[in-house]
């Protein structure tokens, strides 16, 4: 099995330090981080200097790496200057990679270019997702998006949930560009999508199933990721009640076995 990331969206109330511990304790091999909020006054866990000192020496001694920071809303509200101190600490504590979503707005262009640059000049890359509710809802949107920007730092997130309910098929993978699928979030959820965005916000926040308990074509989409793709988990639930190291051991023995069946 390849090495798997447990992402933040999963235990967003646990902090960083505590969600590598939990990462740890359950198999993973690496973790994604809220370093920004993503909405005004939303949960997010920017560390201090202090705090970053005591991060890298938590993730030193469990031997988890840190691998992208999670997820940068961009719209007309969002200015790129704001997210630099999250990129520093990105950086400073080894991420490779800062996740966003955009909704479209005149400077979309522009602001996703600066958001580029400032991570390419951290040696971060920049992968887009599409999701439901926002402007860019499609893969091929998030497809124009990078060719537009030209950046080359930038990659297309194929998160499991969004590409399926943004009518995203096998094809659009296959058809992607060359280098652009460079990071992949699992998770399952029931095969018919919400009817509403009411719906599928609460599915995404919160009604997310375990990779493997769903009927999302997983075997499909893992199948059609090119090998070198870097694999995470996103596994937000509000009614999985269990203690967080239980529950993150059931996800990753879920995703183990989804591994298994696909290599049987």
């Amino acid at each position: 099995m390849p090495s798997l990331g447990l992402g933040h969206f999963t235990f967003l109330d646990l902090s960083p330090s505590d969600l590598v511990r939990t990462a740890r304790g359950a198999g993973f091999d690496f973790v994604g981080l809220r370093l920004h909020p993503a909405a005004r006054d939303a949960l997010s866990w920017l560390p201090d200097k202090s705090g970053l000192k005591e991060l890298r020496r938590v993730m030193a001694g469990e031997g988890i790496a840190l691998y992208d920071v999670e997820t940068i809303v961009i719209n007309k509200a969002l200015d790129p200057d704001d997210l630099m101190p999250a990129l520093d600490a990105a950086c400073e504590l080894g991420a490779r990679r800062v996740n966003v979503c955009a909704d479209v707005f005149p400077q979309l262009g522009e602001t996703f270019a600066k958001i580029c640059e400032g991570a390419a000049s951290r040696a971060l890359g920049v992968d887009l997702e599409c999701m439901p509710w926002r402007g860019i809802n499609t893969p091929r949107a998030c497809f124009d998006l990078i060719a537009e920007t030209g950046a080359g730092n930038c990659g297309y997130l194929v998160d499991a949930l969004h590409h399926s309910r943004c009518g995203g098929t096998l094809r659009d993978l296959a058809e992607a560009p060359a280098g652009c699928l460079v990071s992949a979030q699992l998770c399952d959820a029931v095969a018919a999508a919400p009817r509403n965005i009411d719906g599928l916000l609460a599915e995404a926040r919160g009604g997310r199933l375990l990779p493997g308990n769903g009927g999302l074509n997983l075997a499909g989409i893992m199948r059609a990721l090119p090998k070198e793709t870097i694999i995470s988990v996103e596994v937000p639930s509000a009614t999985d009640t269990r203690p967080p190291l239980e529950r993150a051991r059931a996800i990753f023995t879920a995703t183990a076995s989804l591994f298994e069946s696909e290599r049987a």
